[in-house]
Parts: structure tokens; sequence; C-alpha cells
């Protein structure tokens, strides 16, 4: 260090861009072996592949239980129904159903005329489903007055069962609504509505089936019959991200659980005093997804042998759990644990823990989707494909 005050200025640079470029070798080889650790960990449990670089990988040595990978890419709302495309042929064959007005307003985008329409002066409390399919499309809380002769509302039951698109019809510029799932014409939506959305959507009666409230939906409407499960794996961003991504998961939020205190914010949490872990509550369909894929899911994207901590993030809100709803869960969870603790899976003992799920705090607004929001991710492995084989297409949820 004495010498080099004494090089010339052109040294002092040189040595000064070898010393950087020294250093950023190092920093960039402490990241790459936690990556690799991290990556790592599980001996046998299939990893996904790098897309560019596949290596084999090791398939469990129990025999799976679960079911056949489908080619069927599921498409879920947040509200918890399937909103899947239909081919042609299922719109088709339900259309026949239909009267010659419904025919032509849904699958010839027609429109009724105006004050004719049987819902306009509906004020019953209910919900208001496509005629063809049953999805639910706008419900009674959401419905005015508009003055236009066509029921109108300002919000719809879920944003991802109304699809929108261009209509340069009548040599007007216009935003056509339809149904998600089926296709069926709707109307069209306008921005000239009331708070607190600014929107007016114009519907036609004939494209609509009036369900009262508390009563059955109809044929096609019913929600997705669904299972919950808690995971906690660190950071709750990454987690979530990677549990949307799976084929099946309907939701996944984050949020706060199996703590001391009621409601609390991020910012207690951080102080590793309130005894919560950053959870994230997973959703799913159990007919696509079971729960043990899940679980086979978890084991890969997070390291469930450090205690209290996920790479640099450290404290008791990042340890490793499972927090179950159901004792079948809790059975399964606790077997699944203990076979990989059997198998020698993980390099060091499995610290996860295995509970009933107490009470679910949501987070704050920012932490959902904190991922998608924001393209940082702190869990980087999918292991989604190799679970599901070449039919998990990496985003199956409408998020």
């Amino acid at each position: 260090m004495f010498v080099c005050w004494f090089y010339p200025v052109r040294m002092s640079r040189r040595l000064f861009a070898t010393v950087a470029l020294v250093a950023s070798v190092v920093v960039y080889g402490a990241f790459a072996a936690r990556e690799g650790m991290r990556r790592g960990v599980i001996d046998d449990l299939p990893i996904a592949p790098n897309t560019e670089t596949a290596q084999p990988t090791t398939a469990p040595k129990t025999p799976r239980t679960d079911m056949k990978p489908s080619t069927t890419k599921h498409i879920y709302s947040r509200a918890g129904w399937e909103i899947t495309p239909y081919p042609k042929s299922k719109v088709d064959e339900l259309a026949i159903k239909l009267t010659p007005e419904q025919f032509r307003v849904t699958q010839n985008s027609g429109t009724e005329p105006a004050f004719c329409g049987n819902l306009l002066d509906n004020k019953k409390d209910g919900a208001y489903c496509c005629v063809v399919c049953g999805l639910p499309l706008f419900t009674s809380a959401h419905k005015f007055n508009s003055g236009t002769g066509w029921p109108s509302f300002y919000s719809p039951f879920d944003p991802a069962h109304v699809a929108e698109r261009n209509d340069s019809s009548h040599g007007m510029e216009r935003t056509e609504i339809n149904c998600a799932r089926c296709g069926a014409h709707l109307g069209h939506v306008f921005q000239d509505g009331p708070r607190p959305t600014g929107l007016r959507y114009c519907l036609n009666s004939a494209s609509l089936q009036f369900v009262d409230q508390g009563q059955p939906w109809p044929a096609g409407g019913e929600p997705v019959k669904t299972e919950t499960a808690y995971f906690a794996g660190g950071c709750f961003w990454g987690v979530e991200h990677t549990f949307q991504q799976a084929p099946g998961v309907i939701s996944a939020v984050s949020g706060y659980q199996q703590g001391k205190t009621k409601d609390p914010t991020y910012k207690e949490v951080c102080t590793d005093t309130t005894g919560h872990a950053e959870s994230v509550k997973v959703v799913f369909d159990p007919t696509v997804i079971s729960f043990r894929q899940l679980l086979e899911g978890f084991f890969q994207m997070h390291d469930p042998t450090t205690l209290n901590r996920q790479g640099p993030d450290v404290g008791e809100q990042y340890r490793s759990a499972i927090f179950c709803t159901s004792p079948e869960q809790l059975e399964q969870a606790k077997a699944f644990v203990a076979d990989l603790t059997a198998r020698n899976a993980f390099k060091k003992p499995i610290v996860t823990q295995v509970e009933m799920a107490r009470e679910f705090f949501l987070a704050e607004e920012y932490h959902q989707d904190y991922v998608e929001k924001t393209g940082r991710a702190c869990h980087n492995v999918n292991p989604w494909p190799a679970i599901f084989g070449t039919a998990a297409s990496g985003k199956a949820s409408a998020h």
C-alpha cells in the first residue's frame, strides 16, 4: 500500500481497475455460491431446469400419487370462478338453448331496442349472469339508472369475467364487452358513468339471466370448489409470485400469520416481536393441483433448513412453515416432511414448522403482486414445469 502512493497516475488507474475487477469477481462468486446453495439444497426432488442449460433431475424415490398432467391451461378469476375460454364447439352447443333474440344479441353482436329489455327496471338483489354459459358478470350492488334505456352498471362482478375489444362498427369507435369465458356479446362500456369508476357498462337484457340473492347459481355458473393452505418461506413477495404461477392456483396473497397481535402492520412485524410469519394464503383447485404438489413446489422454492431466515433476511417472520386448514392437510404435510428427512433429501435438518393455521391478516396493498408490479423477485426457481411436465406454462391464474 505504501508503494502505491509513489506510482505514476497511469499506474494508479491500472491498479484501481484491477482491484475493482477482483472485487467484482469476489462479489459475483459469493452471490453465485449462495444461489447455487439455495438451488441445490434438494438432492432428489425435481427442480425446474434452466431453459438454456437444462440438466437431468432425479425423481423422488417414493411413488407419486398425484393426478396426471393436463394439457388444459386453466384460468381463474380472483372471485373463484374458472374463466378458461370455451372452444367454439362448446359455445355452439350452449347456444342451441337460446331464444332467437338471445342468439341474435349474443352470437351476432346484436342490440335490443332501448327501454325494451326485461331487466332494465329490475330492482331485486342478486347477480346478472351470462345467458349462454352462466358466468356471473354483474351484481345489483353496482347497477344504476343511466336513463339510456339499457341496464347499466359501474363495475363488473369481477374484472376478469368481462372481456373488452375495440368496436369500429356503425361508423363509431366504441369498446365492446363480452363474456370472458364464452365470448357472448354483452354490450359496450363508456367512460361517462358514476363514481367511483366513472364507467358505464351498457348491457342488453337478452344477454343476461338474473339470479336472486341466495338462490343457486345457474348451470355452469358455480364457483370452483376450492381448498386453502398457507405457506411461509421467507420474504412473501417471491413465495406469492411462485405460487401464482402454479396451474390450479386461483389466488395467492401475502399476509401475516401465527402471531400474538391482531392485524399487525409490516413495520410491527419487522420488529421481530409480534411472532408473525410472512405467510402466503394459497387458494387452489384440488382437481387440478393437489396439496401434495403444492408441498413439492414449496420445498423447491425456498430453503427449509435455515432457522428463522432465508438468505439475507433474518428474523422469526422469515421462518419456514406450513399452516394447514384441515387435519388431512396436517397429516399429509407432517408425513411429507418426515419422508424428506428419512431420505436425507436435504444436506441439513429440516426446520419447517407444520401446524394448524390461525388467523391470517392480509398485508398492506403495496405488498400484493409485488413482483408483478416491480419486476423484482427474491425466489426465482419455478418448480411447476418439473412437477407437472410440459403442462405448466408458468401463468395459470388471472392476476
